[in-house]
């Protein structure tokens, strides 16, 4: 009974919303890039300098939303750099989007302790709000955002041309080009558009989650996002289902924490989300339809 309490109270469902945001707009970011055809494993460097960019910018007096932007911004240029390395120089996707991702860490770093060379705490700053809204609903405007990015993708992706470019040159680019479409642009504009919703993701931790910017912030929260894109089967609605999924099980085992009284090590607990994750991905992956195009660098006129 204890458990079902956990499970149906407001504070648990409150939770698993927050939790589960940054994971929504990364998975909805990497899904974009691989939608056509370009795996991004940057984006976990790329969300740490969305973090520390969108933080720093509000520390120096940006508003908020000017500190959302900049973080998107970010992402983008560090989407155009992979985008240049793995689309029109046909680069080792792997390899550059690590690249990236340690280049993003370290600028991240690099700039934080320029900045602030003194400082022995995070400074803070005031972070968005959450909404006066009852239960659940209680979440900040970047929340709400991250709901309505999904649908918006969806719809994109669907119900719009340039949706179809995007599966088309992530399904068979030779057939996009023969109709007329610049395989090389649209994939670059989608890897830039879906790194800026991975920068989003990480301004999200520092301007919503929390108030400060700390190493390791992220987490690992990249590398979770591209195997949900994985068990979302490469669809936005899926997408936000495996993010609630995964919150689910990250704050179900923080109170198990709490309830077991210490019996267990806590390490124990930290890998039940993973674990679960992993064995819901393995029994859905075997069905999953990728993109056939994915990973496959296009070069105009090759066979």
């Amino acid at each position: 009974m204890e458990i079902l309490d956990v499970l149906v109270s407001a504070a648990f469902w409150t939770a698993v919303l927050r939790i589960a945001t940054p994971y929504v707009l990364g998975t909805l970011g990497e899904l974009l890039c691989e939608r056509a055809g370009v795996l991004n494993l940057g984006i976990e460097g790329i969300m740490v300098l969305g973090a520390m960019a969108g933080w720093m910018a509000v520390y120096q007096g940006a508003d908020l939303w000017a500190g959302v932007l900049v973080a998107m911004g970010c992402g983008a240029l560090m989407g155009l750099l992979h985008a240049c390395l793995t689309v029109p120089l046909g680069l080792s996707q792997h390899v550059a989007g690590i690249g990236v991702t340690l280049l993003g860490t370290s600028l991240s770093y690099f700039v934080y302790r320029l900045a602030l060379p003194q400082a022995s705490t995070p400074p803070t700053i005031v972070p968005f709000q959450p909404l006066d809204l009852p239960g659940p609903l209680a979440q900040t405007p970047l929340t709400y955002l991250a709901a309505v990015l999904v649908a918006v993708v969806a719809y994109v992706l669907y119900r719009t041309p340039v949706g179809l470019a995007v599966r088309m040159v992530g399904e068979n680019p030779d057939a996009a080009e023969a109709q007329g479409l610049n395989v090389t642009a649209v994939r670059m504009g989608a890897v830039v558009a879906g790194s800026a919703l991975m920068g989003l993701a990480g301004a999200f931790l520092t301007l919503s989650a929390f108030n400060a910017f700390f190493f390791n912030m992220v987490n690992g929260r990249g590398w979770i996002c591209v195997a949900l894109v994985v068990f979302a089967s490469w669809r936005p609605g899926k997408a936000l289902l495996g993010a609630l999924l995964f919150a689910a099980f990250d704050a179900f085992q923080l109170r198990l924490q709490q309830m077991t009284g210490g019996v267990l090590p806590y390490q124990v607990f930290l890998m039940l989300p993973y674990l679960l994750s992993i064995l819901a991905l393995v029994l859905v992956a075997r069905r999953a339809a990728y993109p056939r195009a994915l990973m496959v660098p296009y070069r105009k006129g090759e066979r």
